[in-house]
Formats: structure tokens, sequence, C-alpha cells
């Protein structure tokens, strides 16, 4: 079929057909109660919901890192331990024997 014919077809139906001015009885007031009684997303709960369903994971997965990390045999220090280095460097001026002199 042709879209044209189609179309002058379907217009003249529409002009043939007049809308009608009559509206059901409180049809506004329907309307209104329906989109009222709708319940309003509320996307902060969403996001509330999900992070407390991650947090228990989460903190499983902490635990049982923190366990492994204390029960894992410690290996072989190395002789230049960052960890010593700093301690021997922020003491340092506590070890020498002569007092420090803060009048000058």
């Amino acid at each position: 079929m042709n879209l044209a014919e189609l179309e002058q077809k379907l217009v003249a139906a529409a002009r043939a057909n007049p809308p009608s001015d009559w509206v059901p009885y409180a049809f506004e007031k329907r309307i209104m109660a329906r989109l009222a009684a709708r319940p309003v997303v509320d996307d902060w709960a969403l996001w509330a919901r999900a992070l407390w369903r991650a947090a228990a994971p989460c903190a499983a997965i902490m635990l049982l890192l923190g366990a492994w990390s204390f029960f894992a045999p410690p290996r072989n220090a190395p002789a230049n331990d960052l960890s010593q280095q700093l301690e021997q460097t922020l003491l340092a001026a506590v070890d020498q024997e002569q007092p420090i002199d803060l009048t000058r």
C-alpha cells in the first residue's frame, strides 16, 4: 500500500470522527490519586542499602587478611630495614653524649 494513500485515509477517518468533550466522572481525581499512591524512588536509600549489604563482606575480608598477616610466619628481616633506619635517625640526637646548647 502506498504510504501517501494510507496517510490520506487516516486523516479522513480522523476528521470523520471528531473527539468528544465528554470526560468520565471524577477522572482527574482518579488520575491524581493513582499518581499520589505511587511510591517515590529514593536514590539515597538505594545507595545506603547497597553499601550496608557490602559492609559485611568487606569486614570479613578485612578480618581474613588481618589474621593472615598476623599469623603468617615472619620472613628473615633484611639488614637494612627501613623501620630500624627511621628509628636510628629520629633518636640520633638522644644518643649523643654531650648536651645540646639551646641558648645559641
